[in-house]
C-alpha cells in the first residue's frame, strides 16, 4: 500500500511539474509574440539595407560586420572570418542542453535590378568578364534580417534558454565563379563549424517569392535536389561553309546531343519515383557566318533526388554524348562537376518540430510542398545533423503564384509582411527542440 501510494505522489509531482512548464513555455511564446511584432519593423530595415548594398558570394564584407556588430550588441559570442566571410554567434542559455544551430545565407546574384523601389540595388560589378549589376534575387537579404531579429529575441532569453544557440551566417551559398566547388556551407563544415560546440540539430527557412505571406511549407526527407554541372566539348574539323563535306561540322553534331540528352529524362529516369532535370544553359561555337569551327561548347545543370538516378543520369549523359559524336565522325569531351547533394529533411525531426510550425503560423496556414528541383547548400549541413529545412511565404496575398516574378531574375520582389513569422518559427523551433 505504502509503495502504491509513494508511486502514485511521484507520478502526480511529475504531471504539476509537466504542466508548470507547458504553462511557462505557453507565457515565454507569448511573450515572444509581441516581441517579434515590436521588433518587425527594425528587421525590413536590415533587409532593405542589405537589399541596397548587395555582396556576391565570399565579398560580403560590409554584409558581415553589420551582423557581427549586431550580435557582439547583444552579448553574443562572436567569430568572424569563417569560411572567408562568414559570421558565427553563440547564445548560452542558462540552462543544460542541447546545442541548435540557425543558418542564413548572405550573398547576393550577378543580376540587374529592374523592380523600382526606394531601396533598389545599383551596384555594378565584373562578374565572368562581363559587366553586371549585383543584386538580392534570391532573398538571402531576409534571411540574414529574420535570424538577426532571432537572435535579438532570443539573447533577451538567454537565462530561459536550455542550451545553446549557434546562429549561422553563412557565404557563397549561389557559388564562386572560378574558385572551385567548395565554398559556402561546404567551406563552413570543412572548418568545423558544426564543432565546438558540437551541433545536434540545424533548422534553415527559404522565402519564397511565390508562396503566400503568412505561409509556411515543408517536406519531410528529399526536398530539393542535388545538382551538378556538365561539360560537352564537341570537337569536329574546321572547313569553309561553302564546303561542309571537307569538314566535320561540331555544330550539327552538339544540336544532336542537346536533342539526345533531353531523352534522359523522358526515357530513361523513372519519373513514377522521382522527377530529374537535365538543361542545356549554354552553347558556344565559332565566330563567323561562313566558317563551320574546330569545336563546340555545352554547358548544362543536372538535377536528381537519389544516388542511383544521379548514377544513371551521369552514364546516359557520357554515352549519349560520345556515341553521337562517334557516329558523326566527331568526339565529344565529357566532364561532370559535382556539386551540392539532395537536401533532406530528417523524417523523424520533421514530424517532431511540426507542431511548432503549426502553432507559429496555425495549422492551416502550414502545408506540405512537392520536391523543388532547385538545389540548397544548406545540405551539406543536413548531412552531417539531422535537419530541417523550411520555405517561408512572400508573396503578396492579392498576387497569384504565376504571376509573381521568379527568384533569380531582375523583377524578383518580396511582400516584408511575413518576415515576423519567419522569426517566430524559429524561435518556437528553438524553445520545443530544447524542452523535447
Amino acid at each position: 500500500m505504502k509503495r502504491n501510494r509513494k508511486s502514485l505522489i511521484s507520478a502526480l509531482v511529475l504531471t504539476l511539474l509537466a504542466f508548470q512548464n507547458v504553462m511557462s513555455q505557453g507565457k515565454l511564446k507569448s511573450e515572444i509574440e509581441n516581441e517579434v511584432a515590436e521588433i518587425e519593423s527594425k528587421v525590413i530595415q536590415w533587409r532593405r539595407d542589405f537589399h541596397e548594398h548587395p555582396e556576391l558570394g565570399n565579398q560580403e564584407v560590409r554584409t558581415a560586420g553589420i551582423i557581427a556588430r549586431h550580435l557582439k550588441s547583444l552579448g553574443i559570442e562572436v567569430t568572424e572570418g569563417v569560411a572567408k566571410t562568414g559570421v558565427v554567434g553563440l547564445l548560452k542559455g542558462a540552462k543544460e542542453g542541447p546545442v541548435i544551430a540557425l543558418r542564413a545565407d548572405m550573398d547576393a546574384l550577378p543580376v540587374i535590378e529592374r523592380v523600382d523601389l526606394p531601396f533598389k540595388s545599383e551596384v555594378k560589378t565584373i562578374y565572368n568578364g562581363s559587366e553586371t549589376g549585383v543584386m538580392h534575387a534570391c532573398g538571402h537579404d531576409s534571411h540574414m534580417a529574420i535570424l538577426m531579429g532571432t537572435a535579438e529575441i532570443l539573447a533577451k532569453h538567454k537565462n530561459e534558454l536550455k542550451g545553446t544557440v549557434k546562429f549561422i551566417f553563412q557565404p557563397a551559398e549561389e557559388g564562386v565563379f572560378g574558385e572551385g566547388i567548395r565554398f559556402g556551407a561546404d567551406l563552413m563544415v570543412a572548418e568545423g563549424v558544426l564543432e565546438n560546440p558540437k551541433v545536434d540539430v540545424a533548422f534553415g527557412l527559404h522565402i519564397n517569392s511565390q508562396t503566400p505571406a503568412g505561409q509556411i511549407h515543408y517536406r519531410p526527407g528529399p526536398t530539393m535536389a542535388g545538382v551538378d554541372q556538365f561539360y560537352i566539348t564537341v570537337k569536329g574539323k574546321q572547313t569553309h561553309g561553302a564546303y561542309p563535306w571537307s569538314g566535320v561540322d561540331p555544330v550539327s553534331t552538339a544540336s544532336q546531343i542537346v536533342m539526345g540528352l533531353n531523352t534522359i529524362v523522358s526515357r530513361n529516369v523513372k519519373l513514377i519515383d522521382q522527377p530529374a532535370v537535365v538543361s542545356v544553359g549554354s552553347i558556344h561555337g565559332g565566330n563567323r557566318h561562313n566558317i563551320i569551327p574546330e569545336e563546340v561548347k555545352l554547358v548544362g545543370t543536372i538535377r536528381t533526388l537519389g544516388v542511383a538516378q544521379r548514377e544513371l543520369v551521369h552514364r546516359r549523359i557520357k554515352e549519349i554524348a560520345e556515341n553521337i559524336a562517334k557516329s558523326a565522325g566527331a568526339t565529344a569531351e565529357v566532364l561532370i562537376e559535382p556539386g551540392y547533394p539532395v537536401t533532406e529533411n530528417d523524417p523523424a525531426l520533421t514530424t517532431q518540430m511540426l507542431p511548432s510550425l503549426k502553432e507559429a503560423a496555425g495549422d492551416q496556414n502550414v502545408v506540405e510542398k512537392s520536391v523543388v528541383m532547385g538545389a540548397e547548400d544548406f545540405s551539406y549541413f543536413a548531412r552531417e545533423v539531422p535537419g530541417l529545412f523550411f520555405f517561408l511565404g512572400g508573396m503578396a496575398p492579392s498576387m497569384k503564384p504565376e504571376e509573381a516574378p521568379a527568384h533569380h531574375t531582375p523583377d524578383f520582389r518580396l511582400d516584408e509582411s511575413g518576415f515576423g513569422l519567419g522569426i517566430k518559427a524559429f524561435c518556437f523551433l528553438v524553445l520545443d527542440y530544447q524542452n523535447k
